[in-house]
């Protein structure tokens, strides 16, 4: 297994592919990095060279942002949002769908679970 950005990658899967379990990292982004780095999308990370390992982490480690840091940066956006007292951060201190979802029925991923009903904590 391949280690880069702090993340052990899957060997058994494509370069493209692998690189997507990066945070920060999607397929456009490992797509560009595997074209800067000059390696075939389609090859598997256990077919890699030392050399083409070192190539793609150094492109990761010197021109992109990941992990830890992307991590933070969100966290700071969020916690910006919600001391200027916007809307976005209103929803995000209420745990409440951010982006115009309905929340009548569903939203129940962000909302939580149901308050139990009065019927089913009652035992006879």
């Amino acid at each position: 297994m391949a280690h880069i950005a702090g993340v052990e990658i899957p060997s058994n899967k494509r370069v493209v592919i692998s690189l997507t379990y990066i945070h920060g990292i999607g397929k456009p982004t490992a797509q560009a990095i595997l074209r800067k780095a000059e390696i075939d999308e389609n090859k598997k990370v256990k077919d890699l060279t030392l050399d083409e390992e070192r190539v793609i982490r150094e492109i990761v480690q010197n021109e992109y942002i990941t992990e830890g840091t992307v991590r933070t940066q969100v966290n700071l956006n969020i916690k910006r949002l919600m001391e200027i007292g916007c809307y976005r951060g209103a929803r995000h201190k209420r745990s409440m769908p951010v982006r115009g979802q309905r929340t009548h029925t569903n939203a129940r991923t962000r909302k939580g679970p149901r308050p139990g009903s009065i019927s089913s904590k009652r035992k006879k």
